[in-house]
Formats: structure tokens, sequence, C-alpha cells
């Protein structure tokens, strides 16, 4: 085997940590005044997407293990941004809610972090754009 098709996935897997660090290093400058890390906007935008999701649920989203996410909410709930609720069809799972203060906070902080983000994917054409998603989607598959 050669060095070029052995070296291709490492150099693909640095591209795509770094592409996510540029993105994340912008967001968590635009989200530092707020008092928002960046794993508290991802657990709010995955709320957005659906609110009322257990723990197991919204680590995915977040991309942190089930201690880490643990102590992320405890943070959110501590600052009112979320709640925990029974979940009504098994009340031994406990859902993530949105609270109101915690919604309107978000929607507050989407235009920030959007507009970076857009910077970054402006820079591809809407088919190469679209075409990049596809392929992350399934590798993250």
């Amino acid at each position: 085997m050669n060095g070029v098709s052995r070296a291709a996935p490492a150099d693909l897997s640095d591209l795509i940590a770094g592409v996510n660090r540029r993105l994340d290093t912008a967001a968590e400058a635009r989200l530092r005044p707020a008092g928002v890390r960046i794993e508290q906007y991802r657990v709010m935008a995955a709320l957005d997407r659906r609110d009322g999701q257990s723990m197991g649920e919204l680590a995915p989203s977040v991309f942190v293990d089930l201690p880490t996410l643990t102590k992320i909410v405890d943070r959110m709930v501590a600052n009112g941004l979320v709640y925990r609720a029974p979940d009504p069809g098994d009340r031994r799972r406990v859902l993530v809610f949105f609270s109101d203060k915690g919604r309107s906070h978000f929607l507050e902080l989407v235009p920030l972090v959007e507009t970076e983000r857009s910077q970054v994917i402006d820079s591809l054409s809407p088919g190469k754009a679209s075409q990049l998603g596809h392929l992350l989607r399934e590798i993250l598959a």
C-alpha cells in the first residue's frame, strides 16, 4: 500500500477537526460575553429542534458523554435555562425542557453563532455546501 492512501484518512480527520475547531472557536468568542459555552449552546439547539429529550437522546447531539452532559445540564438548570421533568409516558424517565428564559436566551444567541458559521459556509457554493453536509451526515450515521 502506498503512503498516500494510508495518509488520506488521517489528513481528512485532521481537516474535519480543523474546521470544527475553527467553528467552535468563533462561536465561543461570540457566546462568551453572554456567559454561554458551546456545549450549552448545543443543548439549547437540540432542544430547539425537539423540546423534551432524555439525557441519552441529547448526548449525541452535544457530542459529549453522559457524565459530562449531566454537569452541563446541571449548570443550565441552576441558571434557569432548562428544567427536568418526568416523561409523561414513562415516569421513570426524566426529560430536559427549555425554560421560557432559556428559549428566549437561545433566540438571542442564534444570530451571533449563525453569523460566524455563515462566514465559513458561504465560502462554498450552495451545491458544495449541500454535498459536504450530505457527506458529513453519512460519516456520522
